[in-house]
């Protein structure tokens, strides 16, 4: 979870002139609106810790600015240092991230900021708190509050594959989503070129396989077996590790890969880390027990096999060596389905929820002692009453997924949910809701000049542009940019304010704006001077296809010009300051510095020393520094888990004081004994004891 954060952290600092500066293209002091109110009643309207900035001669970029390094700096701290993995570190890094997340307006609102929000909340509840160490903290809740994360987990993936349904997208009813993805996702891996060229019939199969996994699966994690919580596991990491290795989706797989981790248990670490205890063997009733596990867990994947093959219509032709499918139910089917099965999940997760609340419960009462009993009860009454609270939370955005369950919702709860909204505890999820880019990937390419006639193109690092040019390996970093463009070219510019501020900045020149483009000024076209006119053109763009012969094309997309974006405008131009006024991105009142302190100048200056780096090379440099420090300390110090055998405990003098005269060895076995064994310290000290017993030291 630290690498996470250490992740989310750099990537947006590395971002935030260029996004949120006060010359970027939205300026974050625009949310932070200074109305005289005192700063408890202003944390109550927008919590976020950039309200202290004045008080340390910060302005709101610099506060920005400030929260990330810290955040970063503690989540690698956290990485490398196992004390620091502790509930008020997490807790402060939840602080962090909310805090910039409240000024971080459309480019911090994507699907996987929310669930970082979320799951850093669950990491404060499932972390230690280092200040009861000292009185041996118990751990009897720990499967309360891991089965949140679970619980968590289940929303996101169960509703993920929903939605893709409920949406009514013809392209998953069709089973067709995956022949368009791979090349109309915001920024494809190389990867994804050659997964593009796979035939029809695995795409509809990988469709198939995608809803198995994001429906029916889910209701495996709550299976009592060990098993089946293992199936699931290894199922939902093979989807995310072909999410990763097709397409650049920041840290949203890592955070999915952290909650998959809460279907494992204890032995299932252990075996990883070669830490596995022998196995004993096993009495007839757990003999029994255990086929009898084995014998359900079969049934459960025929049961699965069987339905899929009967609603997907999955068929092989082994003539032509492929596999048919197609979905054979309804819309109103399906629907009939969700209704069906909403509700009866909540109460899957009471139930599981409070036999976890029972077990622990017990645990606790079979501690030692009146004063541990009560310190692991009173821990137990907090965790169980903290994890009903989140669990009930839940369940409002969970039940989106049907009108009818969700209007059944208690007011109480919802009235909760609404009042604590702000501060990101729980969420709605669906990604990829519908398959954009159908006949074809919008893209909108800007283009400068110097004269209104000889328009160059103005590439961005990341995003498909040069036709010519390979999709990118960017993630875990995210450039929000680049990501934002992807949405933009899905409707009219009106739908994206932003997009006229960053018109507006890229002909002043600014170059903080311009460096979110490229940070390399040789590759930016209007680096010595900034462009005198700017317009946008929409393309659709596609992947080329391979050879007949299997030999690589020359370029890696193809494009096909659609329409004009964005007008042709310059400064001072009143069609754009018309546009400014109207969206509302016109520059409002003068920029308010803030004060020369030292932690300005300081932040000045780490700033101009990272100013020409990128985000990858910036979150690389990170995490392998605290890889070589992990394996370092591995290395010299050992695993933290091992344990070295301890010595057998010494005899006490006066017990051997006591014990009879040993006989007379013979002759030979004197000779061995006179050796020095192990540096001659046995013998040493037997030499020492003998001395004590002497009749001459008595006297």
């Amino acid at each position: 979870m630290s690498v996470v954060y250490m992740v989310a952290f750099a990537s947006l600092y590395i971002q935030i002139p260029g996004l949120y500066g006060n010359e970027g293209i939205l300026p974050a002091r625009w949310q932070m609106r200074y109305t005289g109110k005192a700063l408890l009643e202003q944390l109550q309207d927008s919590p976020t810790l950039l309200w202290l900035g004045p008080s340390l001669g910060l302005d709101t970029q610099q506060g920005m600015e400030l929260l990330c390094l810290v955040g970063a700096l503690l989540a690698f701290g956290a990485m490398v240092m196992e004390g620091l993995r502790d509930s008020l570190v997490f807790l402060l890094l939840w602080a962090l991230y909310l805090s910039l997340y409240q000024v971080g307006q459309v480019f911090l609102y994507f699907q996987w900021d929310n669930l970082l929000l979320e799951t850093g909340f669950l990491a404060i509840l499932v972390a230690p708190l280092s200040l009861f160490r000292s009185m041996s903290s118990s751990k009897h809740h720990d499967g309360i509050t891991f089965w949140l994360v679970r619980w968590l987990l289940f929303r996101l993936m169960f509703a993920s594959g929903v939605v893709k349904l409920t949406s009514r997208c013809p392209t998953w009813w069709g089973l067709t989503a995956l022949t368009y993805h791979y090349e109309t996702q915001c920024i494809p891996t190389p990867l994804a070129w050659f997964a593009h060229q796979l035939p029809v019939w695995f795409q509809k199969l990988s469709v198939v396989g995608t809803f198995v996994i994001e429906i029916a699966v889910p209701f495996l994690f709550f299976a009592p077996i060990r098993c089946l919580r293992l199936g699931a596991f290894y199922l939902q990491m093979f989807l995310q590790v072909l999410i990763i290795l097709t397409g650049n989706y920041n840290f949203f797989n890592l955070l999915t890969i952290i909650l998959c981790f809460s279907l494992l248990d204890d032995d299932s670490v252990n075996s990883w880390l070669g830490r596995s205890k022998k196995k004993k063997a096993k009495t007839w009733p757990e003999a029994v027990v255990s086929w009898a596990a084995l014998l359900v867990e079969l049934g459960v994947y025929v049961l699965i096999i069987y339905f899929t093959k009967l609603y997907f219509a999955v068929d092989i032709n082994w003539k032509s060596k492929s596999v048919s499918s197609k979905t054979a139910f309804t819309f109103h089917q399906f629907n009939h389905f969700l209704k069906t099965v909403t509700i009866p999940t909540i109460w899957l997760g009471v139930l599981s929820l409070t036999w976890e609340v029972v077990t622990a419960m017990f645990k606790c009462a079979c501690v030692r002692g009146f004063f541990w009993k009560l310190w692991a009860t009173v821990q137990w009454a907090i965790f169980t009453t903290s994890a009903a609270g989140v669990f009930a939370l839940s369940v409002v955005p969970y039940t989106y997924i049907d009108y009818e369950s969700n209007s059944n919702v208690w007011p109480v709860v919802r009235k909760a949910y609404e009042t604590l909204d702000r501060y990101q505890l729980v969420n709605s999820y669906g990604l990829f809701r519908r398959m954009t880019g159908v006949g074809g990937r919008p893209e909108v390419v800007i283009e400068g000049s110097m004269d209104k006639e000889t328009w160059t193109e103005i590439e961005f690092m990341y995003k498909p542009g040069n036709v010519s040019g390979p999709p990118p390996v960017v993630a875990p970093h995210q450039p929000r940019l680049d990501w934002q463009m992807w949405f933009a070219a899905l409707g009219p510019h009106t739908h994206s304010p932003w997009f006229s501020s960053l018109v507006h900045r890229l002909l002043q020149g600014k170059r903080d704006v311009i460096d979110l483009i490229q940070a390399d000024p040789s590759k930016y076209p209007f680096s010595q001077q900034p462009p005198a006119f700017i317009r946008a053109r929409l393309y659709k763009y596609w992947f080329t296809e391979s050879s007949e012969d299997g030999s690589l094309p020359p370029q890696w997309w193809r494009r096909k010009f659609v329409e004009e974006f964005y007008p042709t405008v310059h400064l001072g131009d009143p069609v754009l300051e018309n546009m400014l006024v109207q969206l509302g991105v016109k520059d409002k009142g003068p920029i308010r510095r803030g004060q020369d302190s030292p932690i300005s100048q300081a932040l000045r200056v780490v700033r101009e020393h990272v100013r020409t780096l990128t985000g990858p090379l910036v979150i690389g440099s990170l995490f392998c520094t605290g890889a070589a420090i992990c394996l370092l300390k591995t290395l010299f110090l050992g695993s933290p888990g091992s344990s070295r055998p301890k010595p057998a405990p010494a005899e006490p003098r006066s017990k051997r004081a006591k014990d009879p005269p040993a006989p007379a060895p013979e002759k030979t076995e004197r000779k061995e004994e006179n050796r020095p064994s192990d540096g001659g310290k046995e013998n040493s000290e037997d030499r020492a004891l003998d001395s004590d017993r002497s009749p001459r030291k008595r006297k």
